[in-house]
């Protein structure tokens, strides 16, 4: 039996060992599920955490900054550049082009991302051919076949390989080759230009002057042509017009490689206006050349022609012996780019004694026929005035005085019209002012004011010394005698053609009635003296001014320059002028001339009669101008 119990026990006893066991295993399994469940969950919560930070992120991005991150990255890609406006036309009163613009191309290349991208295909493509150094000698050599007479193949991988983000490779290529150049590099950038022509060359340069890029300009960014001299310059406002703006998507952000077809335009350009000058371009290049001609011939530094309308007082024809190539720029020099004919003043001399001309028969003081005692010298305070030939006293009739251009006799008649009433002719005859012909940098000239005058001065003005004016305000004398007395300030610019067709005429020109219109015949009549071919002391200054089958009316000049050695009159340097009215009977046009000191000792050197004859010719053959109702009569100079 207690076997049989111990047995029992002994079975009990493993039993339970076996239950504890088992109980211990299963608690420690539950201890460690628990564990894991724990670790789990703190997982799931981080990644949920995660989670709703990028949700959180997303729903700011999407709604909150989406408009801000746009913009920046638009920004990234996209760049606002100027359209162009096209550039108005310069065209002469015929309608014949002097200036007008063409669209051209600028070829650029951006050299920090071209080293860029071609070192970045080397690295994932080792052994390439690629490169740098071949692809811009292909680039070069074939611009340099493609845009002949512009850069050479060298020029062109000397600026490939410049020290430089960016630079420009050329300009003024043809659309066409443009597109031709890019289509096989598509590096190269390309912006729309203008191109500025001026198909007469030299021809009224002076008066039209120039536009072209300015490469000090901070805004030459904007691909507009800037005036650089003359009316480019002076009426650059009208000709330029207005850019338009344009939006275009880049390779890279800021490479400005245009991509083609991502052009969107935010404003249309607004074309420049035209102007239409009054001048003649044919007449204009008649009368350079003649003028070059001449000063070349009398040895003179200088010289200046201008035609006007004698009644409209219109500019035909403006002309100094130098002008420049606007087409040029590299040919440029400061006096060619000058234009004195309105810049630079100078002591006439006798021509001026029309002033005194017009006080004698307006104020009643002489008639052209009433006669008047000329000694060979007359005392004016300290001053000895002699005329520019010896001679005793003689009687002159009036017209005599002005066609010999006697100073004595013009002196004597000055003093009897008086220092007021001759002070009051030069200023109502536009003297000492402004034209306001509309060009720049034009000079108003000098006259001194009436209470600085001294003891001496009257014995200067009325024959032509100390004072100085211009060659145009020269023309302005004559064109007063030749238009009834009526003074009309000088025009360049007759209107402005805006971009939609209107014509929009310039602005009336001020005029001042300076004589009556008996007294302007007169005188215009007497001066055909001037001209006269008589014999002996019965001949003008300027027999050689004349023009067959027509009357001429005009007066010669020789006028003392200052010697630059002693600051005095210089006894050998001279202004040579002449102005004169075709025809005299019924005016169609002034000419006036200023040789700058030529060689007196020569017959061209002595007088500009001839040089106006030519000229004159050449006006009677193009406008054909009827002929003279008959000759001049020849009136007596001096009475014997």
């Amino acid at each position: 039996m207690a076997s049989s119990r111990g047995q029992s026990r002994a079975r009990t006893t493993g039993s339970a060992r076996r239950t504890y066991a088992a109980g211990t295993r299963s608690a420690a399994a539950r201890r460690g599920n628990g564990g894991n469940r724990g670790r789990f969950s703190a997982v799931r919560l981080i990644l949920v955490a995660m989670l709703l930070a990028a949700g959180v992120k997303l729903v700011q991005v999407q709604w909150f900054e989406a408009g801000a991150l746009s913009a920046a990255a638009e920004r990234q890609r996209a760049q606002t550049i100027d359209i162009p406006a096209q550039r108005g036309s310069i065209v002469d009163r015929n309608g014949a082009k002097l200036a007008f613009s063409v669209e051209v191309r600028s070829l650029s290349v951006n050299l920090k991302a071209l080293h860029k991208n071609m070192d970045d295909f080397a690295a994932k493509n080792p052994g390439t051919k690629k490169t740098f150094d071949a692809e811009t000698a292909a680039a070069a050599k074939y611009i340099a076949a493609k845009v002949p007479n512009q850069l050479t193949e060298q020029q062109l991988l000397d600026l490939f390989h410049k020290q430089a983000s960016f630079t420009y490779l050329e300009h003024n290529v043809e659309p066409s080759v443009a597109a031709d150049i890019v289509k096989n590099f598509a590096w190269i950038g390309v912006e729309k230009r203008a191109l500025r022509e001026y198909p007469g060359g030299s021809l009224a340069s002076n008066i039209v002057g120039a536009a072209n890029w300015r490469s000090d300009d901070p805004d030459v960014s904007k691909h507009n042509l800037h005036g650089l001299v003359g009316l480019e310059q002076l009426r650059d406002n009208d000709l330029a017009g207005t850019p338009g703006r344009m939006l275009v998507n880049t390779k890279n952000g800021s490479d400005n490689v245009v991509i083609p077809g991502t052009e969107r335009d935010l404003q249309a350009a607004v074309p420049g206006s035209d102007l239409e000058l009054t001048i003649d371009s044919d007449l204009q290049y008649e009368v350079q050349r003649q003028l070059a001609d001449y000063v070349q011939q009398s040895h003179a530094k200088g010289g200046q022609a201008v035609v006007l309308d004698a009644k409209t007082s219109e500019v035909y024809a403006l002309a100094n012996n130098t002008s420049f190539d606007p087409n040029d720029q590299s040919t440029w020099t400061s006096e060619d780019l000058a234009n004195p004919a309105v810049t630079t003043p100078f002591e006439p001399g006798s021509v001026n004694k029309i002033v005194t001309a017009t006080g004698a028969i307006d104020y009643g003081i002489a008639t052209p026929e009433s006669t008047i005692q000329v000694p060979g010298l007359l005392q004016v305070a300290d001053k000895t005035v002699h005329d520019a030939w010896t001679h005793g006293t003689q009687t002159f009739t009036t017209a005599g005085i002005f066609a010999k251009s006697s100073n004595i006799g013009t002196l004597l008649l000055a003093q009897k019209i008086g220092e007021e009433r001759y002070a009051d002719l030069l200023k109502k005859f536009g003297l000492g002012q402004r034209t306001g012909v509309g060009l720049p940098g034009e000079s108003a000239g000098v006259v001194p004011a009436r209470s600085q005058w001294s003891a001496t001065t009257f014995g200067n003005l009325p024959i032509g010394q100390g004072l100085s004016m211009t060659v145009l305000q020269m023309a302005g004398l004559y064109q007063t005698i030749a238009n009834d007395g009526v003074r009309v300030e000088p025009r360049i610019v007759k209107a402005k053609v805006n971009p939609d067709g209107t014509t929009v005429p310039e602005p009336a020109p001020k005029s001042v009635q300076v004589v009556g219109p008996q007294t302007a015949k007169t005188v215009r009549d007497m001066m055909r003296a001037v001209a006269q071919n008589g014999k002996g002391l019965q001949k003008g200054t300027a027999p050689t001014a004349a023009v067959e089958g027509y009357q001429i009316s005009g007066k010669t000049g020789t006028g003392q320059q200052i010697d630059p050695r002693n600051k005095g009159y210089s006894d050998h340097l001279y202004n040579i002028t002449f102005a004169g009215i075709l025809p005299a009977d019924h005016p169609r046009f002034v000419v006036g001339i200023r040789l700058d000191a030529p060689d007196t000792t020569l017959p061209v050197g002595h007088s500009a009669a001839p040089l106006f004859h030519s000229i004159a010719s050449y006006l009677t053959q193009r406008y054909q101008i009827p002929l003279s109702d008959g000759p001049s009569p020849e009136v007596p100079l001096i009475v014997q």
